[in-house]
């Protein structure tokens, strides 16, 4: 039982430096040589957790998704409505926060690989449905409580997270941050719109 603790552990740590290393030098840069460096520790340990880049690179996609998954937690002490919940949610879908969780040029390097390896396609499309699942549930338990007067939680999920990643696309590429706080405002509204509110 503690060598599988152990294995888990090392196995973190060395997807965390390869996403540093990812951020810092780019996917396509971040080799066994370099990830090992900046642990100080051999490559050849590096094969030893995991056989290939590829391999490194599913776990990196199930580290982006650990990551998204923390804007579902609602951080409040008291015990909040379902409604809360969701606008919890989409507040911070459309903030920096969510934006601020993985880095973008990581986060769309990983996505280019999705047009040559089917792996790597069939995680995004994972990470991406389990996202909408999410947000549709916190959806359907307002209807369900008579919160909101939608008949679609699935379908107003996937437009959401289509307004979602549409933004984050576009925002990636402006710089002036009033500028980008305007647009995410104007496009948390629309998701707002969506669910009738």
């Amino acid at each position: 039982m503690g060598r599988k603790s152990l294995k888990d552990d090392r196995q973190k740590e060395i997807i965390e430096a390869f996403y540093q290393v990812a951020q810092e030098e780019g996917l396509e840069n971040a080799s066994f040589a370099k990830i090992a460096r900046s642990l100080d520790m051999p490559p050849s340990l590096l094969v030893h957790y995991f056989n290939s880049k590829e391999e490194l690179l599913l776990n990196l996609i199930d580290f982006i998704v650990d990551h998204y998954q923390d804007i579902y937690q609602l951080r409040t002490k008291t015990k909040a409505s379902s409604l809360d919940r969701l606008l919890s949610i989409l507040d911070n879908i459309f903030s920096r926060r969510w934006d601020d969780l993985i880095d973008d040029g990581v986060f769309y390097s990983c996505f280019a690989l999705v047009f040559r390896d089917h792996r790597i396609r069939h995680k995004f499309k994972e990470m991406t449905l389990l996202l909408r699942q999410w947000l549709a549930d916190a959806i359907q338990d307002c209807i369900d409580e008579h919160l909101l007067d939608i008949k679609e939680a699935e379908q107003t999920a996937d437009l959401i997270f289509v307004i979602s990643d549409g933004a984050y696309y576009f925002l990636s590429m402006i710089d002036d941050r009033n500028e980008y706080e305007q647009k995410l405002v104007i496009y948390h509204q629309q998701a707002l719109r969506l669910l009738n509110l």
